[in-house]
């Protein structure tokens, strides 16, 4: 069989192992070199145009790198089967082909960023905020704007010695009233009661005249205390005064009956001194099946005005024509348990149902510190107001005032004084004013009723201090006789809350002391508002702290003080007085735990 044995040709096996050997190690060079390509070109920073872009675009060029690379993979694996002169026009090809499509990217890239950087540059579309760019810019100021009646008020004189105004000048007083006057040795009329008396009865007279559908009565602010009675031929309740304290209301009510004496108007006072059912039977009685009321004037506090009116009393404000309102910016401020909304709408219901021709109510106001403020003055319901004051505003009349530049008109014959000095040496300083500078009858202010206690039992330890407390502690009957023996001399200091700093009148006060500082300007103005009263001569002084001088100074300043003089006490004049001092501060302390214990 050898004969027959023939050698066939399977290829050279060698030469094939090797060729592809080499086409291996020339794809992982390719390879390598393209690795090394994309690290250099990572490596290179790049611009922020770079940066910007696109993510979309991004992925094209990666999917491009990825297809790349399938196409030499592929390639490789053709080159097992390709012949060998085939496969150096293959490599070749592969070069040129991973050449320019590395270029080609390259300049794709570059063209990605012209467009990302051209798109960059565009403006936005319409309706889309562009961020950044801010740019400083000064906003308009908005100038609060005051009512007319608030920045053109009618100005009073501020002086009133050299403009009082004889009985004789002013009009519409009725005789009856000249001759009440003159009884009270009352010859002269203040600046205020001239000018804002005939206005009312002015408004009150032609509002008669012109009858239904006519004239209304223009509502009047006034700063300044006012005495005005309407004489009527039918008892109805036509005056209607509200006060925030009793004490307030039984000294408006003394005056009130004073000037009514004589005449057919009749005067109730209703501020809780006697019970619901007695109050009821003063205001009205029934003869039969109706009913007749017993009272043209009625003065009252806010919380019995309330219970008369939700108890459906006897109170019948059909008739009402005159709501005074004395304290008005207190009033407002506290607007006791709604009285004025339950008040309005009871006069309003009433006046409905009443004949065309009953006249609309006008309200008075009444303080020394009236707001500014319109929105608080809107809850007054007033209408076509009309303000009467002497405290003339050095701003712009048409601008709103702040709260810190609000200005007050200070009394004429008032000296103001603060005294620096320390917390322990402060009833040392009022014992001293007592007892050597011979200051009788002093009305003294704390800011709380302990404090007032304290400091009265203090006093009474150590002697030869005639001094009595008034605040809430006490019963209404107390205070009224307290009351009563400081207007009459009795007692040297009276130590008071703010319950006797607004609207008590008592002529008799010399000097006021400010044991403890007033926190706001208003309680401030209304305390010393105690003395140099009707163009009197008064003093006043103010204890303070030393955290307490700057503040309180400039709060003094702005709110228009002439002038606030600083007194000092020097301690050899106290020496005397400190060991009586200290044996009294020991029994004090016995008597609060006393007091405390009970």
């Amino acid at each position: 069989m050898s004969l027959f044995l023939v050698n066939r040709y399977l290829g050279e096996e060698d030469d094939n192992d090797s060729k592809n050997s080499r086409s291996h190690t020339l794809l992982a060079k390719l390879k390598e070199k393209a690795k090394e390509r994309q690290k250099q070109c990572d490596a290179e920073p790049k611009s922020p145009e770079e940066n910007a872009m696109p993510k979309k675009r991004k992925k094209r060029t990666k999917i491009q790198e990825i297809s790349g690379t399938d196409r030499v993979k592929e390639t490789a694996q053709d080159e097992d089967v390709m012949p060998k002169k085939k496969k150096k026009k293959c490599t070749e090809r592969l070069q040129n082909d991973l050449h320019n499509s590395s270029t080609k990217e390259v300049e794709i890239g570059k063209d990605q960023v012209k467009d990302s950087s051209q798109s960059l540059e565009k403006p936005a579309a319409v309706g889309f905020p562009i961020l950044g760019g801010f740019s400083n810019t000064n906003s308009l100021k908005v100038n609060r704007v005051l009512p007319q009646w608030l920045a053109k008020p009618d100005l009073i004189h501020q002086n009133i010695k050299d403009h009082l105004h004889p009985l004789s000048e002013v009009s519409l007083l009725c005789d009856h009233l000249l001759k009440k006057l003159q009884n009270n040795h009352i010859q002269h009329l203040f600046p205020v009661q001239a000018e804002v008396i005939p206005a009312i009865l002015e408004s009150a007279q032609r509002g008669f005249l012109l009858g239904p559908g006519g004239h209304r009565p223009r509502d009047i602010c006034v700063s300044a205390p006012l005495v005005v009675l309407m004489q009527r031929v039918v008892c109805e309740v036509r005056a209607l005064a509200v006060l925030p304290t009793k004490e307030l209301a039984q000294q408006v009510w003394k005056v009130f009956s004073a000037y009514a004496e004589g005449t057919q108007l009749k005067v109730v006072i209703v501020a809780g001194q006697k019970s619901l059912a007695a109050e009821q039977a003063s205001l009205s009685e029934v003869r039969g099946t109706q009913r007749r009321s017993l009272a043209d004037i009625v003065v009252a506090t806010p919380g019995r005005l309330v219970d008369h009116i939700n108890t459906n009393s006897s109170l019948c404000l059909e008739h009402l024509r005159f709501l005074i309102i004395d304290e008005a910016d207190r009033m407002i401020d506290s607007m006791h348990q709604s009285w004025l909304s339950q008040e309005d709408r009871s006069t309003t219901y009433h006046c409905s149902q009443s004949l065309p021709s009953q006249m609309p109510l006008q309200k008075l106001l009444f303080s020394a510190t009236l707001t500014h403020n319109p929105e608080k003055l809107q809850q007054l319901g007033l209408y076509q107001p009309r303000l009467f004051t002497s405290a003339h505003q050095t701003s712009e009349p048409t601008s709103a005032p702040t709260p810190t530049s609000e200005r007050f008109h200070f009394p004429q014959g008032l000296t103001e004084y603060y005294v620096p000095c320390t917390l322990s040496k402060k009833p040392l300083v009022l014992m001293h004013f007592i007892t050597q500078m011979k200051l009788s009858p002093v009305l003294c202010f704390t800011n709380s009723r302990e404090a007032a206690h304290r400091l009265v039992l203090l006093l009474q330890l150590f002697g030869g201090i005639q001094a009595l407390e008034f605040s809430s502690r006490l019963s209404p009957g107390e205070r009224k006789r307290t009351l009563k023996e400081f207007k009459q001399g009795k007692i040297q200091l009276l130590v008071s809350t703010d319950a006797a700093a607004r609207g008590i009148d008592i002529s008799a006060v010399k000097c006021v002391i400010n044991y403890d500082a007033p926190q706001f300007v208003r309680t401030y103005i209304h305390r010393i508002g105690r003395t140099a009263r009707a163009g009197r001569a008064g003093l006043a002084f103010t204890f303070l702290l030393q955290v307490q001088e700057k503040n309180f100074l400039h709060m003094v300043t702005e709110a228009g003080s002439p002038g606030i003089q600083k007194q000092t006490i020097k301690p050899e004049l106290l020496k005397n007085l400190e060991p009586r001092y200290e044996n009294a501060l020991r029994e004090l302390a016995g008597i609060i735990k006393k007091e405390k214990a009970t």
